[in-house]
């Protein structure tokens, strides 16, 4: 890969320069400057917002590597600094209407104000014709909550409708489930797996705004035009013909006709629900148009002393959302300099801070810059389908997404606490800090389920993600949930979420700074950390173990 580095590496040398004021004897405490030396580079305009495929990753991926390089970390995949993420492109348009028929009369339902939908088959089209729809409750397999809603059903050539979340949500019972902590479960990603494992021609997703954490208008944005997706080998054809969503009103009018009137969800997350025919019929065709691409993981590795076979990993993903829309003041450069430069930023200086360790650490440290987050989690779902070191000897993930921009704080937000042993060895540090530790403010969004650590727990693997909490040092906590409420309302996913000099990243070097030591001590110990009881991949990684 031939690069123009120049405009690049004298922008890294500028911000560079300006924030190297840490004591020489105390090289392996990362500071904001430091942080924002990076953010200057990968938010810079120069690089077009980091969307795969453009020549912003080619700058992106060429810098990061490049930094790896400069700190003396040597290539993580058999000599390169890259992993190849080979993706298509699917375009699906759905028919204008869904036409759903039955004895009692027929439904036209119209596309995007009462459904959307697509698939991910790589072929010209897909079609429902008089498929059965089956109200499958969660449609949720949990074995360990002793829950299975497909149980004795044959789903073959139907197409499901079930309910967004799962059964604990709003329940009023603390057994059921995690009650209003989302499980995996509940997420609408699960329940399009556990539909194509079923058998199932298609599924259809009820939305209700409470137990989804967002509006219809987020679905009719998020589920139609084109999408990105790993590469597979039968082309997606395990999948449902088709995967989409209907509004709650178009659900009641499918549910009453079928006799089923009052509260979904309380009929659904009854312990004797079984699965009801609706004796209606859907019909439905989605054209596609297809493009195939390869975008790029970054990865490094700091080779361990004594048990190098073994290995820590540090993840952030690279990619952002290109050039779109343009704000009120003109700009459609979508530069992600919180999301999430920051996070590879704070990556590359965890790995700067292992590798003038004096001493080694006994363990391999591994660092994976991953691309296509935005798209939905691709290129950390690739790398856990195609592991460059063995998941079982992989000790856990330490993820870091869009940091807090707002200062240091007095305490950090684990996402989905209450999931893994690495939350012990947080705490830890934190409390000889002086530190607090929160959850999430809303666990039923299922945060825990929404970054790249995620598709590391889905094999087993311990995975954390955590940010600053709302506490702030200099200000107090209302300006810290300030400051949290300003970003999502106004910055995330928008240009304004740019590089500035004012920016403080001191909270971001303190997450970057708790977890080089989680990682250090994870390092230099023979200890694998677990899954906590009632955790949805503690059988996962259990089984992983056996074979170690």
């Amino acid at each position: 890969m031939k690069i123009n580095y120049t405009r690049i590496l004298c922008l890294a040398t500028v911000a560079f320069l300006a924030g190297c004021k840490q004591d020489k004897e105390n090289t392996n405490t990362i500071t904001g400057d430091e942080i924002k030396s990076h953010i200057a580079v990968l938010a810079d305009d120069s690089l077009m917002g980091r969307k795969p495929f453009t020549a912003g990753e080619t700058k992106a991926i060429a810098y990061i590597s490049s930094q790896f390089k400069k700190e003396g970390l040597e290539p993580g995949n058999n000599g390169s600094y890259f992993q190849d993420v080979p993706m298509v492109e699917v375009t699906s348009r759905p028919s204008a209407t869904m036409a759903v028929n039955g004895a009692k009369g027929n439904i036209s339902l119209n596309y995007l104000t009462d459904f959307v939908a697509s698939t991910r088959r790589e072929v010209d089209a897909v079609q429902l014709t008089n498929s059965p729809l089956v109200f499958a409750g969660y449609g949720v397999v949990a074995p360990e909550y002793h829950w299975n809603d497909y149980a004795g059903l044959d789903v073959k050539g139907k197409t499901v409708v079930v309910l967004v979340n799962d059964p604990g949500f709003k329940s009023g019972d603390a057994k059921l489930f995690k009650q209003d902590t989302m499980t995996y479960y509940g997420r609408w990603t699960y329940k399009y797996e556990e539909a194509a494992r079923q058998g199932a021609a298609g599924i259809i997703i009820v939305h209700q705004s409470e137990p989804a954490s967002y509006g219809w208008s987020v679905v009719a944005n998020s589920f139609t035009g084109a999408k990105l997706y790993l590469q597979q080998q039968d082309k997606h054809m395990s999948r449902c013909k088709v995967e989409g969503w209907i509004t709650e009103d178009a659900a009641k009018k499918l549910f009453a006709a079928a006799g089923i009137t009052g509260d979904f969800r309380a009929i659904a997350r009854k312990k004797d629900f079984k699965a009801i025919p609706l004796n209606l019929n859907a019909t439905l065709t989605v054209h596609t148009k297809l493009k195939y691409s390869t975008s790029h993981n970054v990865i490094a590795v700091l080779k361990g002393s004594t048990t190098p076979g073994e290995c820590i990993l540090y993840t952030a993903h690279w990619d952002h959302l290109g050039i779109g829309k343009p704000d009120a003041k003109g700009d459609s450069i979508y530069n992600g300099a919180v999301d999430n430069a920051s996070g590879v930023a704070a990556v590359l200086n965890v790995a700067k801070a292992f590798a003038q360790l004096k001493e080694k650490p006994k363990r391999s440290i591994v660092f994976l810059a991953v691309t296509a987050e935005e798209q939905g989690l691709l290129g950390s779902e690739y790398y856990a389908s195609h592991p460059i070191y063995p998941l079982n000897k992989t000790v856990a993930d330490l993820n870091m997404d869009a940091l807090g921009n707002y200062g240091e704080t007095n305490n950090f937000a684990i996402t989905g606490k209450g999931q893994n042993d690495l939350e012990d060895y947080v705490a830890e540090f934190t409390k000889a800090d002086g530190k607090k530790i929160t959850g999430d403010k809303n666990p039923g969004a299922g945060g825990y389920y929404r970054s790249d650590h995620f598709n590391f727990a889905k094999v087993g693997v311990p995975a954390l993600d955590m940010n600053n909490g709302a506490e702030s040092t200099a200000h107090g906590e209302a300006y810290g949930k300030q400051k949290q409420k300003e970003y999502g309302e106004q910055h995330y996913h928008q240009p304004s979420d740019s590089y500035s000099t004012d920016m403080d990243a001191n909270g971001m070097a303190q997450v970057a700074n708790l977890l080089f030591k989680v990682g250090n001590k994870l390092a230099n110990e023979t200890n694998f950390p677990g899954w906590k009881n009632g955790s949805e991949f503690k059988a996962i990684r259990e089984k992983s173990m056996e074979k170690k």
